[in-house]
């Protein structure tokens, strides 16, 4: 099953860190034995959830190229290489974008984009990717990831989860309170161990229940990058081609941390709620629905 992201997984990690150190110096006192102050509380849970879903953004890059093992290609030492780099330009023109990074990674075919700024972020493509498409292929993928550049899509997602994120510290406190007080009957000044406890549990199933919303609107954004890749092919054909042919290939094995970044990657049965990409065979039915530009 395909998990969510570098982003999200960073994401969540804040968050925890974050709660129990509020909690640890008495920041977080929205909550108390004898009730719950929603203003505060909500103020809090903005503070908590936007602060993870930035920090996660801010460092994807640099942690994509440390989880990948991804190396920048500053100097060409070769004809792909060369090629690599002036293909992508020619797009992040098109795209009206500033030019990106460009890197390469052993690994089986895939390829991703990340990077919290329009005109700063990377792209890099995997040597399995290189080895087994041909150039009009490649470039369909290079096109759908400048398109996730050129659509902000790190940006909104980072939004996307900065909301969830409220919600679920928000509603993590809620529920922790109502079980101190009604469960454990807890009296007194401060909350007690039911409250810390449950606050902990509620925020790592109420994470996983968000993750089910931010994988969705993943999806959703596939297909707006392969839509993108066709307007700056000026066809479809090349992008469905390139489909065609990753479906055919074990997703690239990035770590689980970048799935989300990946050109692939689907799961089946309940791992599909997870999923960060929708099946082959609906990309290529969406993109065959497109006029030739």
């Amino acid at each position: 099953m395909k998990r969510i992201v570098l982003f999200l997984a960073t994401n969540l990690a804040v968050v925890l860190v974050l709660s129990l150190v509020m909690n640890v110096l008495g920041l977080g006192r929205a909550v108390s034995a004898q009730g719950i102050d929603f203003a505060s509380l909500a103020v809090m849970s903005l503070v908590i959830g936007f602060t993870g879903s930035f920090i996660s953004l801010l460092i994807s890059k640099p942690m994509a190229k440390w989880s990948t093992g991804a190396r920048v290609i500053e100097q060409p030492a070769n004809s792909t290489e060369q090629w690599l780099v002036d293909t992508v330009r020619r797009l992040a023109e098109r795209a009206g974008i500033g030019m990106p990074e460009v890197a390469v990674y052993d690994g089986e075919p895939n390829a991703f984009a990340t990077g919290a700024f329009k005109n700063s972020a990377l792209v890099a493509v995997s040597t399995g990717l290189l080895q087994s498409m041909n150039q009009d292929e490649v470039e369909a993928v290079l096109g759908h990831e400048v398109a996730h550049i050129a659509n902000g899509d790190m940006v909104t997602l980072t939004l996307i989860q900065g909301v969830v994120n409220t919600f679920v510290v928000f509603f993590a406190r809620v529920v922790g309170f109502f079980v101190d007080k009604v469960l454990f009957r807890k009296e007194g000044d401060a909350p007690g161990i039911g409250y810390y406890a449950t606050v902990m549990v509620c925020e790592i199933l109420f994470g996983l229940l968000a993750s089910i919303i931010v994988a969705w609107f993943s999806r959703q954004r596939e297909f707006r990058a392969d839509a993108g890749a066709a307007k700056l092919m000026g066809s479809p054909v090349p992008m469905q081609h390139a489909l065609a042919r990753l479906g055919g290939f074990a997703p690239g094995a990035l770590p689980k941390a970048m799935s989300a970044s990946g050109i692939s990657g689907s799961g089946g049965g309940w791992g599909a709620l997870f999923s960060t990409h929708p099946p082959m065979e609906q990309r290529i039915a969406a993109l065959q629905s497109l006029p030739n530009q």
